[in-house]
């Protein structure tokens, strides 16, 4: 199987600790999502021309978290995707929550104090931190709350949806994430911390 990602994407990164997680063998192909012919090389395998991209044979499949469950679905026995439904709902209930909620209010920040003057599209909007900053501590709230008295986010295991929530915190410092009033959340962000498949994906930019 062939994943294309960057190695400071969150959303790539997704499904590359979850393939390490598991033990499955992943060729990977970096696309520069600044230089116009790896975009285009992008486009070929995913005309949304977002990454990461799984090629497995014939079979494109974008979008992280499906990416997340198809791998996972590779892989009898394993435990980030219970097979329970009841289980396998709550897991896909947070996964549904940080795509929808989570992750685009961090990237509002991450967009705005990161990639927008890498890309070269000037500095940082006010309004748009200020928004991006009421999102975040609205969703960490709840994050927060729930964590409470938990050590995983679904279940009593580790699963799809931490590493699914955990990963645009990789941007925490750079983006000037406010989230130092969450105590659940850093302790539950420091065991995610620990785990092999995140400290051998931690990358510095």
């Amino acid at each position: 199987m062939r994943l294309y990602h960057n190695p400071i994407s969150s959303n790539a990164r997704r499904p590359l600790m979850t393939a390490l997680h598991l033990g499955l063998a992943l060729e990977l192909v970096e696309i520069n999502l600044l230089d116009y012919a790896d975009r285009q090389r992008l486009a070929a395998v995913n005309p949304n021309g977002k990454l990461p991209v799984l090629a497995n044979g014939d079979f494109l499949l974008s979008e992280s978290c499906a990416i997340m469950q198809y791998l996972a679905d590779q892989v009898p026995g394993q435990t980030l995707y219970p097979t329970a439904p009841a289980a396998r709902a709550d897991v896909n209930r947070w996964l549904f929550w940080s795509t929808q909620h989570f992750s685009p209010a961090v990237s509002v920040l991450a967009w705005e104090r990161c990639w927008k003057s890498m890309a070269g599209f000037g500095s940082a909007d006010p309004v748009e931190v200020t928004r991006g900053e009421g999102e975040l501590d609205e969703y960490a709230t709840i994050l927060d709350r729930h964590l409470a008295g938990r050590t995983w986010i679904a279940g009593e295991s580790l699963s799809l949806a931490d590493f699914c929530i955990a990963t645009p915190l990789m941007y925490r410092d750079r983006a000037q994430l406010a989230l130092d009033q969450f105590h659940h959340i850093d302790a539950w962000f420091e065991r995610v911390r620990q785990v092999p498949a995140w400290r051998d994906t931690d990358v510095l930019w």
